[in-house]
């Protein structure tokens, strides 16, 4: 029984490629080949495969929106991330998203295939220093959470989130509908609760605690 694949990605020469490396393989086959994220998304639902290999950068969607409209559709595809770069926040986003295998581009071919056919077979193939990194991510966000849950409210939260993403009082204050001087106050408090002097100790306190 082959493992049925869809390809997604915006390059015709990858996925040329791409589908070139999976014809050798006797037990493996490509039932659709997609060059944007909405499409990768409607073949998946159309055709069920029984892995979907993703490129994280993609016009129409990006993978992390495809990943999001594929669990939100509960969907039981299997996804290998296929990417020229991976940051640890987006790697971690991915894992709690569902990818159960990632590939750096600049691994050799033979590596996707590997890949391809542990995840098939039930097991998560990541590259381990990558792995790593994310773990250690991982595990750092959610320390950081559970400390955040404990000692400052959602609204709060969700401020110092945006002041480690580099937001201004005045943009914080628009995106979350408040006067600019309500947000002060917010801050103010937020920086009582944590016992930081500032905006600077808050930022990077949220970017040590891998809050952003």
């Amino acid at each position: 029984m082959s493992i049925r694949l869809v390809l997604a990605d915006d390059h015709p020469f990858i996925l040329d490629a791409l589908e070139g490396l999976f014809r050798l393989e006797k037990d493996i086959e490509v039932v659709a080949r997609c060059s944007d994220g909405l499409r990768a998304i409607e073949a998946v639902e159309a055709l069920a495969p029984d892995l979907l290999i993703l490129d994280m950068r993609m016009p129409g969607a990006d993978g992390l929106a495809v990943l999001r409209a594929l669990q939100a559709g509960g969907s039981r595809t299997r996804v290998v991330l296929l990417a020229a770069t991976v940051t640890d926040q987006q790697l971690v986003e991915c894992l709690r998203l569902g990818v159960r295998g990632v590939v750096l581009k600049e691994m050799a071919p033979a590596m996707l295939v590997t890949c391809v056919r542990k995840v098939y077979a039930g097991d998560v193939w990541v590259e381990k220093r990558s792995m790593t990194q994310a773990v250690d991510l991982m595990l750092r966000r959610e320390a950081g959470g559970r400390r955040l849950a404990r000692e400052l409210t959602p609204r709060e939260i969700e401020i110092v989130g945006m002041v480690g993403e580099g937001l201004r009082n005045k943009e914080i204050a628009l995106r979350m509908t408040l006067t600019e001087g309500t947000a002060k106050v917010h801050l103010h408090n937020i920086y009582t609760k944590l016992e930081l002097d500032g905006r600077l100790q808050l930022m990077k306190y949220a970017r040590t605690q891998g809050l952003v």
